[in-house]
């Protein structure tokens, strides 16, 4: 076991049935996140991290490896400690705020069995903690998203849990307010040191909240890592086609023997004396640079960089590849 952990799950895994009626939803998941850490499970619909964050919360049965939390052994085989024990916050994609309670009476409610004063003191904290110390005696009706997202933020943190765990936190929110609230979820969780495991299926959220993101994919764990090393060293080629834009590319194109490499747009540019003939299919403006999607003479197409006077669809051009350290696979 990692001794800094304040997570780690150990060759996980968790299913459904029994006997002959036995199914796998998720195998040999491990990883490990230290106190104050905020790592993400990324991946499509269906590829298990909704049923792993369960499993951490309690809610779903393991059926083989272990969870530990704070360097307590809470889930393996041989027995499984109750929810209400983990000390594990809890943050849902609906929010699931009590209509009929105020902003501050939903902030205090894990908080019912501790003192009044001290109760209406950590509930002033956390709402100055989320900027809503002037909202106290409104309704979540009243509330925008956004202000609902912070509410229940501050529920989930107020009973001071050792890990908090965030259920597609942004799912709710059009698309300019998840990107806003992402920078600021992630500075207000960040100042209360708090140790988070959110799932999402987009990777900008995932980028901009994360210090570690594991990529998923039926049921297993492809590569658990920073966001940088994800983008720059994916570890498999679906990793590579999740992450970021790009193609995979048969190396002999480029002179670089008979693997495949991965090709970013940023690794192309327009040059007279380049290596790769295209012709130009598309051509859109993403500020301040143009982006083109290009068709190789053998049907590859690829995404480049096209500078600020692209050249126009139906148009032939000559790419360079410009790659210091490129990434091949088998």
């Amino acid at each position: 076991m990692n001794a800094q952990a304040q997570l780690q799950l150990q060759d996980l895994e968790l299913g459904y049935g029994s006997g002959r009626g036995y199914r796998p939803v998720v195998s040999g998941v491990s990883l490990a996140l230290e106190r104050g850490q905020i790592g993400c499970l990324l991946g499509p619909s269906g590829c298990g991290k909704t049923t792993v964050l369960r499993a951490i919360s309690g809610f779903e049965p393991v059926r083989g490896g272990r969870i530990h939390i704070a360097g307590r052994v809470v889930a393996d085989t041989a027995g499984q400690q109750p929810p209400e024990q983990r000390q594990v916050g809890l943050m849902f994609q609906d929010y699931a705020l009590f209509p009929h309670l105020d902003v501050a009476a939903n902030v205090g409610f894990g908080l019912r069995r501790q003192a009044p004063a001290v109760r209406r003191q950590r509930v002033h904290e956390l709402l100055l903690q989320v900027g809503l110390e002037d909202h106290g005696r409104r309704y979540p009706h009243e509330l925008s998203g956004g202000q609902q997202q912070r509410v229940a933020l501050a529920r989930a943190l107020a009973p001071a849990p050792e890990l908090l765990l965030l259920d597609e936190p942004f799912s709710n929110l059009d698309v300019d307010t998840r990107q806003r609230l992402a920078g600021e979820l992630q500075q207000m969780l960040k100042a209360a040191g708090t140790t988070v495991l959110m799932v999402t299926h987009d990777q900008a959220e995932a980028f901009a909240m994360a210090d570690r993101i594991g990529v998923m994919a039926d049921g297993a764990l492809l590569q658990f890592d920073s966001p940088q090393q994800l983008y720059r060293r994916p570890a498999t080629a679906e990793v590579a086609g999740f992450i970021g834009r790009g193609s995979l590319l048969p190396a002999a194109l480029l002179g670089q023997g008979n693997d495949r490499v991965l090709v970013r747009p940023e690794h192309l540019r327009l040059a007279d004396d380049g290596l790769l003939v295209a012709m130009v299919e598309t051509v859109h403006f993403r500020g301040p640079d143009h982006v083109g999607m290009l068709r190789l003479a053998d049907g590859n197409r690829v995404e480049a960089l096209l500078g600020l006077q692209p050249p126009a669809p139906g148009s032939t051009v000559r790419l360079a590849w410009e790659d210091p350290s490129p990434v091949f696979f088998d």
